[in-house]
């Protein structure tokens, strides 16, 4: 299996697989998710030979990247997809001038995740389309 992962102007394939993971899946109502700041960010798109299986959104906020919308197809988590994903969104934001840190807003379940790929939790809990999350921050 070839895993591919790299920037895409195919916005409305991200968008679909979202739909699947928050809406579908998750309960995200459809005002939360879209959120007409597609046409701002930079997007990732992850493809397993040749099929969409994940995305990642990256929104750049002067020195910080903003990684957000990060899914994976149910069928297919746990087998790296979600880390690819965020080591590509992070060698996006390392090719950025002036770009510091990556933030993000973790799901609660998912600060463990995060951590083991260098970000670190700060500040309380908080909910985000009725889901918990908490912020995490790491240099890129």
């Amino acid at each position: 299996m070839s895993l591919r992962i790299g920037l895409t102007e195919d916005i409305a394939t991200c968008q679909a697989l979202r739909r699947v993971v928050f809406i579908e899946e998750q309960a995200v109502p459809e005002a939360d998710e879209v959120d007409g700041r597609d046409g701002d960010a930079l997007h990732l798109l992850a493809s397993l030979d040749g099929v969409p299986v994940g995305c990642a959104r990256v929104l750049l906020m002067g020195e910080t990247g903003k990684i957000g919308r990060v899914c994976v197809l149910k069928a297919l988590r746990g087998q790296g997809i979600g880390a690819a994903l965020i080591e590509a969104a992070l060698e996006v934001l390392r090719d950025c001038p002036g770009v510091r840190q990556a933030r993000l807003g973790a799901q609660t379940h998912a600060i463990g995740f995060y951590e083991g790929l260098g970000f670190v939790a700060e500040g309380p809990d908080y909910l985000d389309a009725g889901i918990a999350h908490r912020d995490m921050v790491r240099g890129v």
